[in-house]
């Protein structure tokens, strides 16, 4: 059967998802040019030429999955709707309890950002945007009188930080919080930083 011809951009793609489905599997220690080239039966030379070493890989394909977590992260906030429901709506799907897939790419990606440059500026820069985009959904909030937060770049930073931590805790430690657990600790912080009753947030549900 003949290989349909691809693109450049096609073809960093397609690298892209076969180096994160790679990293999933075996970590981003382990992972190697070859693991990637052979998920797509394509050889180790395509993939160097278009990403010249494995550490540009690997940045390249968690800022690829960084783009599409901020993708979907923007549908959820510029719906039509309150900015308490956009604010749940994203909280909950970005929490380890909710629909968000990648968990473990994104803590393998943390422990090895701790020595390569390339891979933490990606997620300082994901964790960047992440914060800047709560934090304007929660002055959108204040500004129409929806709830009261004195200060909305503090709350999207423990938001996230809580968030963050929890993924850790479901993900690499299993049994130490249920998933339920963890959606009521998430609801219950939501509420408290804006100066809401929890049962409010479930008013709100859509």
């Amino acid at each position: 059967m003949t290989r349909v011809r691809l693109s450049v951009a096609e073809r960093r793609e397609e690298l892209l998802r076969a180096a994160i489905e790679q990293i999933e599997a075996r970590g981003v220690t382990a992972v190697r040019i070859a693991d990637v080239a052979a998920t797509l039966g394509v050889s180790n030379a395509l993939v160097l030429y278009h990403f010249a070493t494995k550490e540009k890989l690997v940045a390249a394909a968690f800022a690829y999955a960084a783009e599409d977590d901020l993708a979907r992260l923007r549908k959820l906030l510029g719906r039509r709707t309150t900015a308490l429901r956009r604010l749940r709506s994203a909280v909950r799907w970005y929490a380890p309890s909710g629909q968000a897939k990648g968990w473990r790419l994104w803590i393998e990606g943390w422990a090895v950002s701790l020595r390569e440059p390339a891979l933490r500026e990606v997620a300082r820069d994901l964790d960047r945007q992440w914060k800047a985009a709560l934090m304007e959904v929660i002055a959108e909030g204040v500004a129409a009188g929806e709830f009261h937060c004195p200060d909305p770049s503090g709350t999207a930073l423990r938001l996230t930080a809580l968030l963050d931590g929890l993924a850790v805790q479901l993900t690499s430690y299993g049994g130490a919080v249920s998933r339920a657990r963890a959606r009521e600790w998430v609801d219950e912080a939501l509420a408290r930083e804006l100066g809401l009753e929890t049962g409010a947030l479930s008013a709100h549900e859509r």
